[in-house]
């Protein structure tokens, strides 16, 4: 259920490589550099075996609901590419605030330091990324429903034919009964002028090509490729098993951070560079299509914490052909 980059019903909101890599670690990879009053310090544990207090979260990728309801998941995406479409383009009009008060529960919850519950604190997000981004649309390139999650990738776009401007989102939902109940919020500054790691690709395109022939994946399909996915996420970055570049990732993925160039050999001068920071893991996750999406925190946090960015990666053939990732500079905000 990917939705490609289009002006449909849901366009309504609108050095060296090394010194780059250094530079830009919090924006390859969703780590901060070093502990933050934003971010939890790395604890002093094992981070092989450390896991999140809530390790059932951990266990089931945040979601308790039946990953292989494909009836209920088409529901649940109809429902939040609504709201999205019928509250973006005025979020101060008595229609979005109707919308809004039919499709999110009263005491649905908000995850950011930012973020106001309930109805009123998705239309003030949106307000508030019209004050940040003059004339600005909503522009989805990618959609995923699994389980009682659905996630959005999108452009807050000034300019709906310009994949460079404005600024790249992901926003995640937990639905329940036809209502969303629950929210996460990550946005970043799109990246302007020429990288030093010279990787050209935007944060939205679609750029991996599957050999002819190529079937969408099943239900079970899918749960494999999220587990692969979580599985190489935590290795990296919990870990720091970098054994997993050989065995997961195509040595020629495509990379959407203008951070890292194409290809594992970035992500291997990054880890050789011994650049520091604190453990993290993937707590909610969830599989649709060829994409698998993550939502990390800092080994050892607490559900409350702060989440420190979404990271959606494509899986093709048993490897990682392809990354995408969205990294607010202040986690949780």
């Amino acid at each position: 259920m990917t939705t490609q980059r289009s002006p449909l019903a849901l366009l309504s909101r609108g050095a060296t490589l090394g010194a780059a890599l250094l530079a830009g670690a919090a924006l390859l990879t969703g780590c901060a550099a070093g502990p933050s009053s934003a971010t939890s310090p790395a604890p002093a544990v094992d981070a092989k075996t450390a896991q999140s207090p809530d390790a059932a979260a951990n266990a089931d990728g945040g979601t308790t609901a039946d990953r292989g309801d494909a009836t209920t998941e088409k529901s649940n995406e109809g429902l939040v590419s609504r709201l999205i479409a019928e509250t973006f383009p005025d979020p101060t009009s008595a229609a979005a605030a109707s919308t809004a008060t039919a499709l999110i529960a009263a005491d649905a919850i908000a995850h950011g330091n930012a973020l106001k519950p309930g109805p009123t604190g998705l239309l003030d997000q949106f307000a508030a990324d019209h004050a940040r981004v003059s004339g600005a649309q909503a522009v989805i390139t990618h959609v995923a429903a699994d389980g009682d999650l659905v996630a959005v990738h999108w452009q807050i776009a000034p300019n709906p034919s310009d994949e460079r401007t404005g600024e790249a989102a992901v926003d995640l939902f937990r639905v329940s009964d036809g209502k969303v109940t629950e929210r996460w919020s990550f946005d970043q500054p799109i990246p302007t002028g020429t990288p030093a790691s010279g990787n050209t690709n935007t944060m939205f395109s679609d750029l991996y090509q599957a050999p002819a022939g190529t079937t969408a994946p099943t239900e079970a399909q899918e749960e494999t490729n999220r587990q692969l996915a979580v599985g190489a996420y935590n290795a990296l970055f919990r870990d720091k098993d970098t054994s997993v570049l050989d065995t997961t990732f195509d040595p020629a993925y495509l990379q959407h951070n203008s951070v890292a160039a194409n290809g594992t050999a970035a992500l291997k001068a990054f880890f050789a560079s011994g650049v520091q920071f604190p453990a993290q893991q993937s707590v909610i996750s969830l599989a649709d299509g060829d994409l698998v999406w993550t939502f990390s925190q800092s080994v050892g946090a607490k559900p409350t914490d702060p989440y420190l960015a979404a990271d959606i990666f494509r899986v093709d053939g048993g490897l990682i052909r392809e990354h995408w990732d969205v990294v607010p500079a202040t986690p949780g905000s």
